[in-house]
């Protein structure tokens, strides 16, 4: 197969082009190396050896070919050290073109020297791009007259899609600081409001790995625009590898340790999507995330929303069993249990939440968090004249169920600093969800010594429970019962139980007696132990 007439007439005129005096004055030249490039790329196509050579001289002069139509739309045609680089271009793109009519033909020597003829202007076509984005950089060219392509509407193709997504990888790749960062704006504008643009940047060879270098940047509205970007990617599970396989964690930590507010925020909101299920677990803390992540839990200066995402990350790396370990080691307990006292809610549950994970099935643990003064901690959370919110305290509740029941040296650290209080308090004046788990607690607290029961009957829970019986839930009838029925049990609080409750018991019994169900049974005890 030989070229055609008209890809052999362009060929005649790229050897023409390097040989002219034009082709140091700028503009023509820059116009007719991108005709080359286009001719050359439909080319390579046709090509039926060496396919995976071929295929990344294609993907490099679709960079190229980006690189120089971003100049030409910037008016830059004109630019000195262009005028010395477009020469040279087109010089490759001739050699490059004798080489395609020898694959066509089969006409050349060997298949080695092909190869290395093949790597050698791969070679060349990266050291072009490269000086394109150095002279973009160095400030040679000027971003305040480049033309903007038009956003597609909400009905355009998927090709006007795809075309609006590489001109701004074009302005991202060889762009100066502000159209870059105007390419970054854009770009999330557009993957936020519809995930086919998501997709299309995934498809676009080397756009992932442009959006995690610039978490390396220095410009800060750069590196946050880039992690606004990362984020919304890393919210589809199906790209989450190729973040990974880009390098993402190492860059993203680094933002987490010594980034903008806004950027940590945002690093942070990408490694919890990363590292769920403990994926990627290892590789967050081989970049040292662990310790970053616990820094910014005892930050004093960090915002609520920041020390939130850092929690969740933990939470999803805690699994893991080594890196539970050297969370601890590196002080976790101290971090979260300070965090308790966070009149945010967010990280306060988180840090509730990471605790009981860190204490399962561990005494040693739960010992450490006592030491800390992780009880007084909670209790002050449950205290019902605290500023917290209820979900802060329903948390609060569940871990000191979990924590602090035993041993008997930790529940009587936890009677000192008036549980038993805000226990009664919860259950003549709590919303039915925290009095359901105060009514549990009691429940609990009835199985663990006779004094516990001695000490609930003379605290006066005994009417309170009476009083729920005619509840509207019938989960906190039942409980209310079967704590009831367990108080009873012992002789001192049947005493109490006639002294205080005899004249209310008859009414309740009248109701119950009408019901079926677990609690009128209970009840039926109650009355047993009365009489």
């Amino acid at each position: 197969m030989k070229l055609n007439m008209s890809e052999e007439k362009t060929h005649k005129e790229s050897k023409q082009d390097q040989e002219s005096p034009e082709s140091s004055a700028g503009k023509p030249s820059l116009r007719r190396s991108i005709q080359l490039i286009t001719s050359l790329i439909s080319l390579s196509h046709s090509i039926r050896v060496f396919s995976i050579k071929w295929k990344s001289i294609r993907i490099k002069l679709e960079d190229l070919l980006s690189g120089l139509t971003s100049i030409e739309n910037c008016n830059s045609g004109e630019n000195p050290s262009l005028s010395v680089e477009i020469p040279e271009i087109i010089a490759t793109i001739s050699d490059c073109y004798d080489l395609s009519q020898q694959c066509i033909d089969l006409s050349y020597s060997g298949k080695l020297l092909m190869q290395s003829d093949l790597d050698i202007i791969c070679a060349k076509f990266d050291s072009h791009t490269k000086n394109l984005l150095e002279i973009y950089t160095a400030g040679l060219l000027r971003d305040c007259s480049a033309i903007v392509v038009s956003r597609p509407g909400p009905t355009a193709s998927r090709d006007d899609m795809k075309f609006y997504v590489k001109d701004l990888f074009s302005r991202l790749k060889i762009g100066g600081t502000e159209l870059r960062k105007q390419a970054l704006i854009a770009l999330n504008e557009v993957i936020v409001e519809d995930e086919k643009y998501v997709k299309i940047g995934i498809e676009i060879g080397g756009l992932i790995g442009i959006l995690v270098n610039f978490l390396d940047y220095q410009e800060i509205e750069i590196q946050e625009e880039s992690a606004k970007s990362l984020s919304v990617i890393s919210g589809f599970d199906s790209y989450r590898s190729v973040l990974v396989g880009a390098g993402i964690v190492g860059p993203l930590v680094r933002v987490l340790e010594s980034g903008s507010e806004m950027g940590k925020e945002m690093s942070a909101r990408c490694l919890m999507k990363l590292t769920e299920n403990s994926d990627n677990a290892w590789s967050v803390s081989a970049h040292g995330g662990v310790t970053v992540l616990l820094k910014i839990c005892c930050s004093c200066d960090s915002n609520g929303e920041l020390v939130g995402l850092a929690c969740a990350v933990l939470k999803n790396l805690v699994g893991v069993e080594e890196i539970k370990r050297f969370m601890l080691e590196e002080g976790a307990v101290l971090a979260f249990v300070g965090l308790l006292r966070c009149k945010a809610e967010v990280p306060q549950i988180n840090s509730i939440e990471l605790l009981q994970i860190l204490a399962f099935g561990d005494d040693s643990i739960r010992q450490m968090i006592v030491r800390e003064d992780g009880i007084q901690v909670l209790v002050l959370v449950l205290d019902p004249k605290s500023c917290f919110s209820l979900k802060s305290r329903e948390m609060a509740l569940k871990a000191i169920i979990n924590l602090c029941f035993s041993p008997m040296a930790s529940l009587n650290i936890l009677m000192n600093y008036g549980f038993m209080d805000h226990l009664l308090y919860y259950l003549r004046n709590g919303e039915v969800s925290i009095q359901e788990l105060a009514l549990k607690a009691i429940f609990q607290l009835c199985g663990i010594s006779e004094e516990t029961k001695k000490q609930m009957g003379d605290a006066g829970f005994m009417p309170e429970l009476v009083k729920l019986l005619d509840a509207k839930s019938f989960e906190v009838r039942e409980l209310a019962a079967e704590a009831l029925s367990s108080l009873v049990s012992l002789s001192k609080n049947r005493k109490l139980f006639v002294q205080r409750v005899s004249k209310m018991l008859v009414c309740s019994c009248n109701c119950l007696t009408q019901k079926r169900g677990v609690q009128a049974q209970e009840s039926s005890c109650c009355l047993y132990w009365y009489h």
